[in-house]
C-alpha cells in the first residue's frame, strides 16, 4: 500500500456517508470467525439503530463501549456475516500491531451528526 490513496475529487468524498452514533449494546460475536462484538449503534430519530459486525475486542470491553460515540459508515451495502447482518463499519484506526482503535468525537454531538 502506497503512503497516500491516489487523489479525489471532493464530490467523490461525499457520497462516503459517515455519521456518529452512540452504542447502545455491544455482545460477544461468538459466532464470527474472528474475535468481535455485535454493537447496536443508535443515529437519532430520523436514521435510527444499526448493527455491526466489529473486530474490536483487543482494546475494549462490551461494557466500556455502551454509552461511547462511534464514526460509522452508513452507505455501504449490508453484509451477511454469520448469523447477523453487518448494516454500517465503524470506524477506527489500527495500532502497532493492527488492533483497531476507535475513532471518537472529543465534543458532545448530536447522534446522526454527518462527517463533512
Amino acid at each position: 500500500m502506497s503512503a497516500v490513496a491516489d487523489t479525489i475529487a471532493w464530490a467523490d468524498f461525499q457520497k462516503v456517508d459517515i455519521r456518529v452514533g452512540t452504542v447502545l449494546t455491544a455482545e460477544p460475536f461468538e459466532k464470527a470467525r474472528k474475535p468481535a462484538y455485535v454493537l447496536t449503534v443508535d443515529f437519532g430519530e430520523r436514521i435510527g439503530t444499526r448493527k455491526s459486525s466489529a473486530q474490536i475486542t483487543a482494546h475494549y470491553a462490551p461494557e466500556e463501549l455502551v454509552g461511547r460515540k462511534v464514526a460509522a459508515v452508513l452507505n455501504f451495502p449490508p453484509k451477511q456475516i454469520a448469523n447477523i447482518m453487518s448494516e454500517i463499519l465503524v470506524l477506527g484506526f489500527p495500532d502497532a500491531d493492527g488492533e483497531v482503535v476507535l475513532i471518537g468525537v472529543d465534543r458532545d454531538v448530536p447522534d446522526g451528526g454527518r462527517l463533512f
